[in-house]
């Protein structure tokens, strides 16, 4: 294989479709979750894959981090579309904010994180392992991928965190206030996972379970939506689902547990 060849960026080019602050859930728990890896960094180099049409989404995520978790961090928005890099060139304003071609390999870069959101939902579930073995071999040591979709306003999003030896946790996320059912998260299951809500799989189990204990808190609503959110992932955690954080993440519409769960099926 030519040298050309071994650079080419590894992938297709995603439909582009974004929305300022569609990210800002998972961007939000990235600041909370992944602080400390980008603090001890002796270079706090980040990854946006797959940005989009417009670097917006990009050009916040390193705002976020850059407010939260230290000012210095770099942040690199890659895209296979050569047209949509030189789109994305004014934008690369503030220090530390650059856009380049490129694809699962990461360009070659060795990043401590990378979010890749609404990237992989375009392809076959059987290309899901590789790309994740191909984005975590180029991660910096002790890096992690965070892999995930989300709807077109970000109003419910799921994602994995991803290391060198697979997913670690699945993070469940929405809009409480516009929040009918959880059971419209299986819609944005990340694609690793989105095929596999059906019975007999822990996602299913897990959806299954989230979506009667809010049926179930109902009588919370009157407090709210986030008092009702509160109860049902505390009443999930007390019937043995592996629900890590604590409240404070849970207020803001998230859980997070540990994937795959120990007791797969355990639906309380």
């Amino acid at each position: 294989m030519s040298g050309a060849a071994r650079r080419r960026p590894l992938g297709v080019v995603t439909r582009g479709t974004t929305n300022p602050n569609r990210l800002r859930r998972v961007d939000n728990w990235i600041v909370a979750t992944c602080a400390d890896r980008l603090r001890a960094a002796a270079d706090p180099l980040v990854v946006d894959l797959g940005y989009g049409a417009t670097p917006v989404t990009a050009v916040e995520l390193r705002a976020r981090l850059a407010a939260g978790v230290r000012p210095d961090v770099r942040l690199v928005g890659l895209e296979i579309d050569p047209a949509r890099v030189a789109a994305a060139a004014p934008a690369a304003d503030p220090p530390g904010l650059t856009f380049a071609r490129g694809g699962f390999e990461l360009a070659g870069l060795r990043p401590v994180l990378v979010r890749a959101f609404n990237v992989l939902r375009q392809y076959d579930e059987r290309e899901v392992p590789a790309a994740w073995r191909t984005m975590t071999s180029a991660l910096a040591p002790g890096g992690v991928l965070v892999e995930g979709t989300c709807d077109e306003l970000g109003r419910l999003a799921a994602w994995l965190l991803i290391d060198a030896d697979g997913p670690r946790t699945l993070t469940l996320a929405a809009k409480l206030t516009t929040l009918d059912s959880p059971a419209e998260l299986a819609e944005r299951l990340p694609k690793a996972l989105i095929h596999r809500n059906v019975p007999g799989e822990p996602v299913h189990d897990l959806i299954r379970a989230l979506n009667d204990a809010w049926w179930a808190a109902a009588p919370y609503a009157t407090f709210g939506p986030r008092q009702r959110w509160l109860r049902a992932v505390s009443h999930l955690r007390d019937t043995g689902w592996p629900i890590l954080d604590r409240p404070h993440r849970w207020r803001q519409g998230e859980l997070t547990l540990s994937w795959p769960p120990p007791t797969p099926g355990r639906s309380g």
